[in-house]
């Protein structure tokens, strides 16, 4: 009888297991470029594993990398919702249009897009203040040089890259009004030998200093190798240019993540859109190289500060257009709405802006 019992007991024991593993979250991560140990992909990853580390067996992640936007990335994010993922993040630009056409499919699973700005009642958008960051480090950049004359790597003219492309160089001249900022397109976000390429370009025009919105570290190595100066970007970047590198504008996203997982867990999601900054934690510097300054440390903490305390914003007037316009007034700040539909260069950058396909 009692060995009856104990037969049960086990019986009933792994039943409640089953129900409660079949009641684990399940988590998929679509990525665009592979996850190396730098750069944007890599900083979301290491969002996925604090998610790990946290959460532990009550969630299941899973993540494919190097997916092409477009037609790839939907036959992906539609696999992970198939194989019953109740969270699905889509973590670049592209992926927009995509994320939105499976989330019409699959009502009952939740969407996270990253930089975009359609939205569902499944589907919710997060981004952080990449231009913060950018401000700050075109004030590295702009008393690094000693050429004037900065070099920036970018991927795609969409709204996102021009307007960190012009908050870097409104941060450059802040302190060296006679920068000049030149731009090459590499119509990729992760492709090492065109952002090599690039940058080589770059530094061949006289440019001293390297930016980048692209994904891999070639920027960063080819400034070195050449005796330049570098500006990483998603994440730290030093090891690839211990000379080269002066700081980098950092993304960190495991808290955005655990606040969305914690409403998942409590059936409190809901579709919304987030924008955080250096005051949010969703964006900051990495440390210092050799060559910066203790004079440029303390400027760009000035400017951390008072962007923290509101009193700063890299958008406010006067500020005039590469045309020589004025785009906003004196006493005046852009607007949010002014900033995400940006499609125009600021004084200080040479050449035109590109139509995006």
């Amino acid at each position: 009888m009692n060995f009856r019992k104990t037969l049960m007991a086990a019986a009933a024991a792994t039943l409640i297991a089953g129900a409660v593993q079949a009641e684990d979250l399940k988590i998929g991560f679509v990525y665009v470029s592979p996850i190396g140990d730098a750069g944007w992909t890599y900083q979301h990853d290491l969002a996925r594993k604090a998610l790990e580390a946290k959460y532990g067996s009550k969630i299941k992640t899973t993540f494919v990398e190097s997916v092409a936007e477009g037609a790839d990335a939907e036959r992906v994010i539609r696999k992970l919702a198939q194989d019953g993922n109740q969270l699905i993040f889509t973590t670049s630009f592209g992926y927009m249009n995509p994320t939105v056409k499976v989330a019409k499919q699959f009502p009952k699973t939740h969407f996270e897009h990253a930089t975009g700005y359609k939205r569902a009642k499944n589907v919710s958008t997060y981004l952080a203040r990449f231009y913060e960051g950018r401000y700050l480090t075109g004030i590295v950049a702009g008393k690094a040089t000693k050429s004037n004359k900065i070099g920036y790597v970018a991927a795609f003219p969409i709204p996102e890259v021009v307007r960190g492309i012009n908050a870097f160089t409104i941060g450059a001249r802040s302190v060296n009004p006679n920068v000049e900022v030149n731009v090459v397109w590499t119509s990729s976000w992760y492709d090492p030998g065109k952002e090599r390429e690039a940058a080589e370009t770059l530094m061949s025009q006289g440019a001293d200093v390297l930016a980048q919105h692209t994904d891999s570290t070639a920027v960063v190595q080819a400034a070195e190798d050449k005796g330049k100066f570098a500006v990483g970007y998603h994440s730290d970047m030093s090891k690839y240019g211990p000379k080269a590198h002066l700081t980098a504008s950092t993304h960190i996203w495991t808290p955005y993540y655990m606040s969305v997982v914690d409403a998942q867990m409590n059936g409190k999601w809901q579709s919304s859109n987030t924008w955080g900054g250096l005051k949010e934690g969703m964006v900051a510097l990495s440390d210092f190289g050799p060559a910066v300054t203790e004079e440029t440390k303390a400027l760009v903490q000035k400017a951390i500060d008072e962007i923290k305390a509101g009193k700063l914003h890299p958008f406010q007037g006067p500020l005039k257009n590469q045309a020589g316009e004025k785009v906003v007034a004196a006493g005046k700040t852009m607007s949010d709405d002014e900033l995400l539909k940006m499609g125009y260069y600021v004084e200080g950058i040479i050449g035109e802006l590109p139509k995006k396909n």
